[in-house]
């Protein structure tokens, strides 16, 4: 029986940097811009994938570079690696739901989790699309505002997960970790949305009054998931941080 999912963002999430954001600020368009272009998702001027489409396309670097750059550039964050280990410890599944970009995230995760832990969780995201002359683009997973709407995706996990319950068992509580405005849709369908203090995703939920539990590191998330499992605290308890 699965008690817990951990639906997670990918970059500046599990990871403490955003890959994509380190390669627009260096190789592409550059920070500040890349901030002005966010400002507009937030104000409701732009959507986040007419953002990521503008941001993606400034960088000029093949491919291949790229995920160089980011293997030597890109960090685990500190609480994830413990946090992968009690979940397979625990038959709590790790699903990855990004708007990033699979082939970077799973390149990374490669290298940041190892090799043989790879296919121990799924990834969910946007692909890329390589042209003859190596120029490279972001392929949307679906038409929405998102470019991937999160929220159809963990729904699709959850009928899923659901459909496998056996008579008399309760549903897994879910478990959604995130830090930007990507991540809003994929909030409202879970249990407890954890939102990484001073990230668009806070200043975002307190604009929708979206109930959420701060967090600075993935160790904050395992203590306060343990304390829910564990009948210590109540999901309504954290989203009052």
């Amino acid at each position: 029986m699965t008690k817990a999912v951990i639906f997670t963002d990918f970059d500046g999430t599990v990871t403490w940097q955003d890959s994509n954001d380190h390669l627009a600020d260096n190789y592409g368009l550059g920070k500040e811009p890349r901030l002005k272009l966010f400002e507009g998702i937030i104000d409701g001027k732009k959507t986040f994938r007419e953002a990521f489409d503008i941001m993606i396309e400034s960088i000029k670097k093949p491919l291949p570079e790229c995920m160089k750059i980011l293997e030597e550039s890109i960090q685990l964050d500190p609480g994830f690696k413990d946090t992968f280990n009690w979940a397979q410890e625990n038959n709590v599944p790790i699903i990855v739901v990004s708007s990033g970009m699979r082939p970077i995230i799973k390149d990374l995760l490669t290298k940041l989790l190892g090799e043989e832990h790879i296919d121990k969780l799924d990834i969910v995201a946007n692909d890329v699309k390589i042209d003859a002359d190596g120029e490279w683009h972001v392929v949307f997973r679906d038409e929405s505002g998102f470019g991937h709407d999160k929220s159809r995706t963990i729904d699709e996990y959850k009928k899923k997960f659901e459909s496998e319950l056996k008579p008399g068992e309760e549903r897994a509580t879910y478990f959604y970790c995130g830090d930007g405005v990507s991540d809003l849709s994929a909030a409202k369908e879970c249990d407890l949305l954890f939102a990484k203090r001073g990230k668009d995703l806070v200043t975002y939920c307190k604009k929708q009054n979206v109930p959420f539990h701060e967090f600075d590191t993935y160790s904050d998330i395992l203590t306060a998931m343990k304390q829910v499992l564990n009948g210590e605290k109540t999901v309504k308890e954290l989203m009052e941080n």
